[in-house]
């Protein structure tokens, strides 16, 4: 046998060494990944979820020499994203070297007091810690990270009994709130059984609620014992009967559980100002039961409630549920119309028919699935339309009567003060939770084709959400954010995030103009605001 001879060999039997080497090397990492619990994407996808990692580990300097900066990209930029996943899984708000904002546009500012108050004089409900999971980095490497989830006793902001939010408090059973920010409403069938048990699993153990979106309540919602406000859409889902009526024995059924703390009839919703969507590959037996439709068939509700004309018969309805459930009831709006919104208001007054609370969502707010058109115009964003109607409930002397909602892309402890400065008493969180369970901003909510299990009621693909993994991480979110808002009572001057009002807000203007914001306000009218 010649040299050569030997040579070829040589190479062949490398290749071939290296080609078998490869192809165990490919399934041992396929198996490691589809058996792994902590990582969604690897378990739907394993292999190809190694090369989003990596594609995920240069993306800072990708976007940096070629395409976008940290502030970039929508519905939330890179910065935006970390600021929501940093807390859940890590427990962790730490930044260095200075901020991202970009101070040259207009925005908001909170006033900090010259002599801010001490950590010993907030007025904090830290006598029982909160048992959770944090992750621990132990190597970052370019393909992978290497982490572990470490058990931790942490302190959990509550609100002290003194500053404990109540919605209708003259009812027989008032909502007594001990947080500040809960989950929006995010129905069963827009996203999957794992999601919402992470979540309700999660939001209990924080001691928050959970608003379950118009797709009736399952029995998911119910399995981290967590305040639930239940929401009635156009659709009547969970209240009504098999033709679309509503049906009082349904409502009467829902309102004698216990963990139902309040009803929220939905008129609109920021980014779906129509009636609700589900995709007919969506709507599962389970979901179907729950919803009294049709399995397997598109579901979509109406523009309205269709058996209410006007705002008279809308108030009527509101004191019909509050009177058989005696639970706080209340009305979800998107602000457009301001006279329509004055009109609403003045009925209230006239009628002494007065929603225990109104939440009001941005046009900015997200959503499974509606069109480009109402995503994009209808709506006022949230910091115009929140202290508007704040303004109209003060004119008529409503306001100590009603308790605000505002949800709408607020995923930081200063944008949730910023809301509580602009009227709002409480806050609602939807995408970030999302995120916090998974959820990689892929956009794909509608098709049920969630490449995390997020957004899916497709079996196969839901198994990639570990619920036991999500839970935490919804616990560490909510946390961490009362934290941060507690964080912010202190250095503007007062001992409690419930304190925090208009009196500790700023605006400045592109011209670099100060208003405060009863100056704010009467420049989104233009006219006096008395």
């Amino acid at each position: 046998m010649t040299f050569l001879s030997i040579l070829q060999l040589i190479v062949n039997v490398l290749f071939f060494v290296i080609i078998i080497g490869g192809l165990i090397t490919c399934i041992t990492i396929y198996i490691i990944d589809k058996r792994q619990k902590n990582h969604s994407v690897l378990r739907n996808y394993p292999l190809l979820g190694r090369v989003r990692y990596f594609l995920e580990m240069i993306g800072p300097e990708l976007r940096q020499y070629l395409i976008l900066n940290d502030n970039d990209g929508k519905p939330f930029s890179k910065k935006q994203y970390l600021n929501i996943v940093m807390p859940g899984k890590y427990k962790s708000r730490i930044e260095s070297f200075g901020s991202l904002r970009k101070f040259e546009e207009p925005g908001f500012y909170l006033q900090n007091a010259m002599f801010p108050v001490d950590y010993d004089e907030l007025e904090i409900n830290q006598e029982e810690l909160m048992t959770t999971y944090v992750y621990n980095i132990s190597n970052e490497g370019l393909f992978e990270r290497k982490e572990k989830q470490i058990q931790q006793e942490v302190e959990p902001y509550k609100l002290t009994h003194n500053n404990e939010i109540i919605i209708g408090e003259n009812l027989k059973y008032p909502f007594k709130v001990k947080r500040l920010v809960g989950q929006s409403g995010m129905s069963y069938g827009a996203l999957g059984k794992n999601a919402i048990t992470a979540l309700s699993k999660g939001l209990g153990r924080s001691g928050s609620w959970m608003n379950t979106g118009e797709g009736g309540l399952s029995k998911h919602h119910l399995a981290g014992d967590c305040d639930i406000i239940f929401q009635i859409g156009p659709g009547l889902f969970g209240v009504r009967d098999k033709e679309g009526n509503f049906d009082e024995e349904e409502f009467i059924e829902k309102a004698n559980i216990d963990q139902v703390k309040a009803f929220e009839l939905k008129l609109a919703q920021g980014a779906k100002t129509r009636g609700g969507h589900i995709e007919g590959a969506k709507v599962t037996e389970e979901i179907a039961e729950i919803r009294n439709v049709t399995p397997f068939e598109t579901v979509n509700s109406p523009n309205r409630f269709e058996f209410l004309h006007n705002n008279k018969e809308l108030l009527e309805f509101v004191d019909k549920l509050r009177t058989l459930s005696n639970k706080p009831v209340g009305i979800k709006i998107v602000v457009g119309n301001i006279n329509d919104l004055k009109v609403l208001i003045h009925e209230m007054v006239s009628t002494n028919i007065i929603p225990d609370f109104i939440t009001v969502d941005g046009g900015e707010g997200g959503t499974g699935a509606t069109y480009q058109e109402l995503v994009d115009t209808v709506g006022l964003p949230l910091f115009t339309a929140l202290p508007i109607l704040d303004v109209e409930l003060k004119k008529q002397k409503i306001r100590d009567k009603v308790k605000i909602f505002a949800s709408g892309k607020l995923i930081t402890p200063d944008q949730i003060a910023i809301a509580l400065g602009l009227g709002a008493d409480l806050v609602n969180v939807a995408r970030s939770l999302m995120i916090n369970v998974g959820c990689i901003m892929a956009q794909q909510c509608h098709t049920n084709n969630c490449p995390v299990g997020v957004a899916t009621t497709d079996p196969k693909k839901e198994t990639a959400l570990v619920v036991s993994e999500k839970e935490y991480r919804v616990s560490n979110y909510i946390v961490s954010l009362h934290e941060g808002l507690f964080n912010l009572a202190a250095a503007v001057g007062v001992k409690s995030p419930t304190q925090l009002n208009e009196k500790h807000l700023l605006y400045r203007s592109y011209n670099g103009d100060l208003m405060n914001i009863i100056q704010y306000k009467k420049y989104l009218y233009k006219q006096d605001l008395v």
